[in-house]
């Protein structure tokens, strides 16, 4: 018989915001680790914002606390943010891009992290302050690594915001499922691209973008290395991911050739 533990404890962010990170022990499988905001003024069914960090952080890498703020406080959704397969409160050897490596030669590493997801989302839809609501997903390189397959296993995520990847490059023996899983995508997604990001080249970029199948995606380019994303993406993220959660959202067309 397979039975779960779940421990919650009170913490806070690098920002010295509160948190409530959990730990959920499965039998037979690795645990679960993760950190929720909460709203000011918590409703149940509220909109969850959820967030893949990147290969060398974990649960609380920027920009994770200064976005769970905005979205905690100014917008009064919750947030979780969960630790990736070797990284944070279940850290395997080094940790970070060093320990990644071997994962993710390791058959079953994105299935196995999928259903980490469901568990992780499932644990804070169960706490009263937060309940079933709509999803939305922020992940930016292995944060979209991981995010892409879970965003296809899902039809309740309602916007995200991917990026730092391409099909080729540091993780090409992924590609084919990382495009197949991308054109089962609908959602309204932003993505983010790095022109010399010398991780992945502009063509996997590219590629990549081409194969989600939502209608309404956003390419947004910007010169730099794979970490040099400019902080005024990160406020266009909140603010784009923000008004489809709310369907305040416009598609207002302007046309500079009119006369």
């Amino acid at each position: 018989m397979h039975s779960n533990q779940l421990r919650w404890h009170e913490a806070s962010d690098p920002r010295h915001m509160p948190t409530r990170e959990f730990v959920l022990e499965r039998s037979g499988q690795r645990p679960v680790t993760g950190a929720v905001w909460l709203p000011r003024a918590p409703a149940p069914a509220r909109p969850l914002v959820v967030f893949g960090h990147g290969a060398s952080g974990d649960r609380y890498q920027a920009p994770i606390p200064h976005l769970a703020r905005r979205f905690s406080h100014e917008a009064g959704y919750a947030v979780l943010a969960m630790d990736g397969p070797v990284h944070g409160l279940r850290q395997v050897g080094p940790g970070g891009r060093v320990a990644l490596g071997p994962e993710l030669q390791r058959p079953g590493c994105i299935d196995d992290m999928v259903a980490d997801w469901h568990a992780a989302i499932a644990t804070a839809q169960g706490l009263d302050e937060i309940g079933v609501g709509p999803l939305a997903y922020f992940g930016l390189s292995m944060g979209s690594i991981f995010g892409i397959p879970l965003l296809a296993s899902r039809a309740d995520v309602r916007v995200a915001t991917l990026g730092l990847l391409g099909s080729t490059g540091a993780v090409r023996h992924l590609g084919e499922r990382l495009l197949a899983d991308a054109a089962r995508i609908a959602c309204p997604l932003l993505f983010l691209m790095q022109l010399e990001d010398e991780l992945f080249d502009r063509g996997g970029y590219l590629t990549l973008f081409d194969a989600l199948r939502s209608s309404d995606k956003r390419l947004h380019a910007n010169p730099g290395l794979h970490p040099e994303i400019p902080a005024e993406e990160v406020d266009f993220a909140f603010s784009f991911m923000r008004a489809h959660l709310e369907g305040s959202a416009s598609r207002r067309i302007v046309n500079p050739l009119a006369n």
